[in-house]
């Protein structure tokens, strides 16, 4: 499949079925997050895979997930994310999660795995659920499954602004 094709047909998963994803489609999905550029190539995401029964009871009773089988919590750790000193040391961190993230949905799509980008919870929820450390940010929930046969992207799926609206040539 050519990039532009997954790209387009690639959507957000709200209805998962149960099945488990297999543990040799995690390890690509997984690779897809180790070789996504970061800035000055830190690297300074922390992936939390969350597969048990119970670690994802834990976590949708924080957040939802669309009864997805598993999921993903992507983090940052400041002490290595890169500090744009041009931009008063703004952290780079969130733009590698999302970077990261956007690889793991990809690579997950590419495999017949859907996904979902949650970015509304409370990082600091599931910071205290999980005890990831205080130098450790969750920026997204990365709900992972098969798409359930009722599944259908959202009617905004394919509705685009005109390139002309958010692409300014000098």
């Amino acid at each position: 499949m050519r990039f532009i094709e997954l790209a387009t047909d690639r959507y957000s998963v709200r209805d998962f079925s149960p099945a488990q994803v297999e543990d040799e489609k995690i390890d690509l999905i997984l690779k897809a997050a180790q070789v996504a550029p970061t800035a000055v190539n830190n690297q300074p995401q922390k992936l939390y895979l969350i597969k048990s029964r119970e670690a994802m009871d834990r976590l949708t009773a924080i957040k939802p997930l669309y009864g997805a089988p598993m999921a993903v919590i992507v983090c940052y750790d400041d002490r290595i994310s890169w500090k744009n000193a041009r931009s008063g040391n703004h952290d780079g961190g969130e733009i590698d999660c999302a970077i990261v993230t956007t690889h793991m949905m990809l690579q997950a799509w590419e495999l017949g795995v859907g996904s979902c980008w949650i970015g509304a919870f409370s990082f600091d929820d599931v910071a205290r659920e999980f005890n990831i450390p205080a130098n450790e940010h969750p920026v997204a929930i990365l709900p992972l499954g098969y798409p359930s046969d009722n599944c259908k992207p959202s009617d905004r799926h394919l509705k685009y602004r005109a390139l002309e609206e958010f692409v300014k040539t000098f």
